[in-house]
């Protein structure tokens, strides 16, 4: 097993505990609750198989819907995210001749907050969407989104830089 795989494997199961055990159980206002496991996307090589980032990211989705006792609206909402990742990669990073590029404040961090923040409110859009069904109390579902959006996006970039700056730190 190659150690990016490892890698991969231990940021798929550290995700799910944090979403499950930690951050589903914040609700700041009442309204934002951080929203990490997404990250995973973020974080795979441009070049990985369409097919496996989907199957990981229901996978993923589901396993969350299980614990969390959502049915199926975690693994639709992050589904729909996945299929669209490679076209949305294309918008925001230039084409990379190497297929083990990975997106990260260390590589490109400019491409990497915008990719970031479409991809998050992307996928809480779905998300919130999914789950009040309903058109009828929209200020309050944009509001849901928006404050768990930027909850969420600060706590994903913030863990990107510490994870560049140990490394790089490491490095030294």
């Amino acid at each position: 097993m190659k150690v990016s795989s490892l890698y991969e494997v231990l940021l798929f199961v550290l995700l799910i505990l944090l979403q499950v055990l930690l951050l589903s159980r914040i609700s700041l206002f009442g309204l934002a609750t951080p929203v990490l496991y997404g990250y995973f996307l973020l974080k795979l090589p441009v070049g990985r198989n369409p097919f496996f980032v989907i199957i990981s990211a229901f996978l993923m989705g589901l396993i969350i819907d299980i614990f969390l006792n959502t049915p199926g609206m975690n693994a639709a909402a992050i589904t729909l995210v996945a299929m669209f990742r490679k076209p949305l990669m294309g918008l925001f990073f230039e084409k990379e001749e190497y297929e083990d590029f990975v997106p990260g404040m260390n590589t490109a961090a400019a491409p990497f907050v915008r990719f970031t923040l479409f991809t998050v409110f992307l996928h809480l859009t779905l998300l919130y969407f999914i789950e009040s069904f309903t058109l009828f109390n929209l200020v309050n579902t944009l509001l849901r989104i928006i404050t768990s959006a930027v909850s969420s996006i600060l706590l994903i970039i913030a863990i990107d830089s510490l994870i560049y700056r140990r490394k790089s730190g490491e490095q030294s």
